[in-house]
C-alpha cells in the first residue's frame, strides 16, 4: 500500500502558508502610483483653477459694452477706455433695486450703483447721450445675463465688462440663458488685481476663487440653486 506523506494530506494552502511577497510588493507599489497621480492632479488643479477662471474673448466692434454690476468703479472705468477706442456706440448699466427699496421702507434715500457708474463713465469721457441704464432690476448676474440679452438687436455682439475671475462664469451664464438671443464677448478689466497664478495669497481672492467654482457649477447644472447676489 502506498504512503502518503504529511505534507501531501495537508491542503494546499497550508503546505504553503507564506504569503507571496512579490504579489503584495506590486500592490503597495501600485498603490505609491495611484496615490502620486492623485496628489499630482489635485495640485495640477489647485494650482491652475485662477488660469482657468479666467476666460476672455478676442474684442471686435459691437453694438454696446455692457457694464456689469459690482466692483465700482473699475468696469465702468474699463467700459469707458473701450467706448474711447471706438468698440461700441454706448454703453448699458444694469440696475438693482436693492438695497433701495428696503432701505426706502425705513425712509432712507438710496441712490444706485447706476447712478454712480454713469457719472463714471461720463468722467472718463462716455457723452451721456451714449449711456443706458436697462430698465429690467436685477439682483444677480444671472439677471444681468437675461436683462442685457432681451435689450440686444440682431446682428452684432455685445461686450460685456467685469473682473477676471469672473470672466468664464459669466460665459457659462450666458451660454445656459441666452445663446439663442445673440453673441456675448466676455471682457476683463485689464487692471484688475486678481492674480489667477497666486490666488490663494490673499483672502479676497482665494473666497473669489471658491463662490466662482461654485457659480460654475450650479450653471453647468442648469442653475439648479437660484443664484444669489450679484458679485
Amino acid at each position: 500500500m502506498e504512503r502518503i506523506s504529511a505534507e501531501e494530506k495537508l491542503p494546499a494552502p497550508a503546505r504553503n502558508s507564506s504569503p507571496p511577497v512579490l504579489g503584495r510588493n506590486a500592490r503597495w507599489k501600485w498603490r505609491v502610483i495611484y496615490a502620486a497621480a492623485f496628489v499630482f492632479f489635485a495640485l495640477v488643479l489647485f494650482f491652475g483653477v485662477g488660469l482657468f477662471l479666467v476666460d476672455e474673448d478676442p474684442l471686435r466692434p459691437a453694438q454696446s459694452i455692457v457694464v456689469l454690476s459690482g466692483r465700482m468703479p473699475s468696469r465702468a472705468i474699463e467700459a469707458a477706455k473701450l467706448y474711447r477706442q471706438g468698440l461700441a456706440p454706448a454703453v448699458w448699466l444694469t440696475r438693482s433695486d436693492e438695497p433701495g427699496v428696503s432701505l426706502k421702507s425705513m425712509g432712507i434715500t438710496y441712490v444706485g450703483e447706476d447712478f454712480y457708474n454713469l457719472r463714471v463713465l461720463v468722467h472718463e469721457g462716455v457723452p451721456p447721450e451714449a449711456i443706458h441704464i436697462l430698465e429690467k432690476p436685477i439682483v444677480n448676474t444671472a439677471d444681468e445675463v437675461r436683462a442685457v440679452s432681451e435689450e440686444m438687436k440682431p446682428g452684432s455682439p455685445v461686450i460685456i465688462v467685469t473682473s477676471k475671475v469672473h470672466t468664464r462664469r459669466v460665459r457659462a451664464l450666458w451660454h445656459v440663458l441666452a445663446q439663442s438671443k445673440g453673441e456675448a464677448l466676455v471682457h476683463a478689466v485689464s487692471d484688475d488685481s486678481f492674480d489667477p497664478r497666486r490666488w490663494w495669497h490673499t483672502t479676497g481672492d482665494a473666497l473669489d476663487v471658491v463662490r466662482e467654482l461654485l457659480g460654475l457649477l450650479n450653471a453647468w447644472a442648469g442653475l439648479l440653486i437660484p443664484p444669489g447676489k450679484a458679485p
